[in-house]
């Protein structure tokens, strides 16, 4: 993916660290690999990013596996023959940066995203380390294209559903594309505008950096505090007042 140059030149010239941080990118196309995805064309520019500052990025086309229905972290479990879901949920778990990526459809994001979402909230009442919600410590953010409106209307209800499962959303943390409205060109359709679009570059770029730098600063600090938070003082009925060694 080739950046523009004032997203070179901010590459260039920064003088964070970001070289132990990780980033997993679920593209929610509708679309199997190796069919063209427009969404993954403007999560390019944000993994371009992120590499050009020594991120470790990783990205998954959800649609490639086989992601049961359900709210189970496996659902084979359940009675269903085959759940790929366990797999990415690993890769979900090593990942200090999620993004979620999707196209509009209807005004919505698309119904891979929405399965995405459900089986991440399958596992959010799990624990990490220190009592609090597994996905505490995880900055969040998203994607969204296509040739219709809702940009807007995806993130919001995306950047939500993240930040309720507990993953930390940054400022500006939601980047898009969209032509005009109807039928039209594509992201990466030739002359679509969407490479060249100063909003949408901007838009992305802000969102990158403000990914990495929220996620920079969570690792650091060890991630969210542990105070006021923790499920399991909650519900041994601990004093937060009042340390008990066998809950920290």
């Amino acid at each position: 993916m080739e950046l523009n140059e004032k997203q070179i030149r901010l590459c260039e010239e920064n003088t964070e660290d970001f070289s132990d941080l990780k980033a997993l990118f679920i593209n929610c196309t509708l679309k199997k690999s190796p069919q063209t995805s427009n969404t993954r064309g403007l999560m390019d520019v944000a993994k371009a990013i992120m590499e050009k500052n020594e991120v470790e990025v990783e990205v998954v086309r959800a649609v490639d596996y086989d992601i049961a229905p359900g709210v189970w972290p496996d659902m084979t479990k359940k009675g269903l023959e085959k759940d790929d879901w366990p797999q990415i949920f690993e890769k979900v778990m090593v990942a200090d940066i999620l993004i979620l990526g999707t196209p509009i459809w209807l005004g919505e994001k698309s119904s891979v995203c929405q399965r995405v979402i459900e089986r991440l909230y399958g596992q959010s009442g799990e624990l990490n380390d220190k009592g609090q919600y597994a996905y505490y410590g995880r900055a969040g953010g998203c994607i969204v294209t296509g040739n219709e409106d809702g940009i807007k209307h995806c993130g919001m209800g995306i950047l939500y559903s993240l930040q309720h499962l507990g993953f930390t959303i940054p400022p500006q943390a939601d980047a898009g594309w969209i032509g005009e409205a109807g039928p039209g060109p594509s992201y990466l359709d030739d002359n679509s505008g969407g490479p060249e679009n100063d909003f949408t570059q901007r838009n992305t770029t802000f969102m990158t950096w403000n990914l990495m730098h929220l996620a920079k600063l969570l690792k650091e600090n060890d991630g969210i505090t542990a105070y006021g938070n923790q499920r399991s003082a909650w519900d041994a009925g601990c004093s937060f007042d009042h340390p008990n060694p066998e809950y920290r």
